[in-house]
């Protein structure tokens, strides 16, 4: 595919320049600038949301049900608005999830700065995040490939963009930890509200060309059933997909626990917190930056039942850990694994989907990555309410592991069924037996 001239520079080979070859095109650089801004902000209420929580309750059964509450609209909604995302301008789908997101940030400020945060407000503002979610994440997934001229840059993309949120995920729980220290969570919420308007900057400065595409004029329900149908009978996205929810289920709720790691198994502080939320980061972007380094899609597949193993082992690690360095060396680990599947997984997806069915495939995504999650959120704080959080993450690691078994005992049919797909869009040459 051959970009516009306005859109992207002449394409350079110096290995350094590969790796960052995606920024080549301007819409995707506007992007990135204004998304390095704003997840330093999310990732600073994260933060600050789970220790306001557990700073008012002190329940580890609380931790849970926020996250609950945050993310269950993500899993009702996200197919619905799959639809609505094949079907509408997905910049404009953008503009006003973030616009609504920094109205939600906002409102956490003023009640927490003002001092009339209460469990209900929390619960009430992680449910109206969570509306937001369920479109912004499709919508976010199914643009990606607009910002980017030429389909070849697209992992490139995809795992720049996955390193640009674990920088965030570096610096913003960082920032939070010596914040909330030195004055209150509500400061971390109004930098996050101010930092949406970076992003909503960036989108409209965009310049799209794009053909208009006719849709039929087919009704929702319709045109759910024929993404579930396409998901469910196409054998790689089906497989990834199923290994996906389970690590989020198990796996990914961790972090909700991460407060209780830091004030009662490592006895520190919010910054014991940061520490641990920025070490995590830092194992991830150190995993994405190695993606980026890649110039193929080829050999992603193999790398997601490894990159689950890993998870798994970091989890465990992390729940028998009572030493503080050791506890950020495994939950470095369990960062690297968690971003190389998901980012591998990403885009493995993107690469394969048919483009009419891109928003309802990427909504399932969301329901995968974002929507089990508020499940194992509530799971994990009932079990470490019942049995402590370090066996809970023990046991959620060992899970994620299970699933990494099984995953690779998937790859042969999978090899057989994306190597063809590579080879059609000239990926692969005709004949190549090369492992995907």
């Amino acid at each position: 595919m051959t970009g516009d001239p306005d859109q992207a520079e002449p394409r350079v080979s110096s290995g350094a320049s590969h790796a960052w070859r995606a920024l080549r095109h301007r819409n995707f650089r506007l992007f990135f600038g204004g998304q390095s801004i704003s997840l330093i902000g999310t990732w600073m209420t994260r933060v600050a949301t789970g220790w306001l929580v557990y700073r008012l309750t002190g329940s580890a059964l609380l931790l849970g049900t926020i996250s609950f509450a945050g993310q269950i609209p993500t899993f009702l909604l996200a197919p619905f608005a799959g639809v609505w995302v094949d079907r509408l301008d997905r910049r404009q789908v953008l503009v006003w999830t973030q616009a609504l997101s920094m109205l939600q940030s906002l409102a956490l400020a003023a009640m927490t700065l003002s001092g009339r945060i209460t469990i209900p407000w929390l619960l009430a503002l992680s449910a109206m995040q969570g509306v937001i979610n369920a479109f912004d994440m499709p919508g976010r997934q199914s643009f990606m490939v607009k910002m980017v001229d030429d389909r070849r840059d697209l992992q490139n993309a995809i795992a720049i963009n996955s390193s640009m949120v674990n920088m965030a995920r570096l610096v913003g729980p960082s920032l939070a930890g010596m914040l909330i220290a030195v004055s209150s969570e509500g400061w971390c919420f109004l930098i996050d509200g101010i930092s949406y308007i970076a992003v909503i900057a960036s989108l409209l400065m965009m310049r799209l060309h794009e053909p208009v595409v006719k849709r039929l004029a087919t009704s929702t329900l319709h045109e759910l059933k024929e993404g579930w149908t396409y998901v469910s009978g196409f054998l790689p996205i089906r497989t990834i997909l199923l290994l996906f929810a389970a690590v989020s289920l198990m796996g990914m709720p961790f972090v909700v626990l991460m407060p209780i790691f830091a004030a009662r198994v490592l006895h520190g502080g919010p910054h014991t917190l940061g520490f641990l939320m920025g070490s995590m980061g830092l194992g991830a972007l150190i995993s994405a930056l190695s993606l980026a380094a890649r110039k193929t899609v080829v050999g992603l597949v193999r790398i997601i039942p490894v990159a689950a193993a890993v998870f798994g082992v970091g989890l465990i690690g992390f729940g028998l850990s009572r030493v503080f360095w050791l506890s950020m060396l495994m939950v470095m680990i369990a960062g690297m694994g968690m971003m190389q599947g998901m980012a591998a997984s990403n885009t493995v997806i993107q690469t394969i989907v048919s483009e009419d069915k891109r928003g309802r495939v990427m909504s399932y995504y969301t329901m995968a990555f974002v929507g089990m999650s508020p499940f194992g959120s509530l799971l994990a704080g009932s079990m470490a309410h019942a049995m402590g959080a370090p066996r809970t993450v023990v046991i959620s690691g060992s899970v994620v592991l299970v699933g990494a078994v099984w995953f690779a005992t998937r790859l042969p049919a999978l090899r057989r069924t994306v190597r063809p797909i590579y080879q059609e869009m000239g990926i692969l040459p005709a004949e190549d037996g090369c492992p995907q």
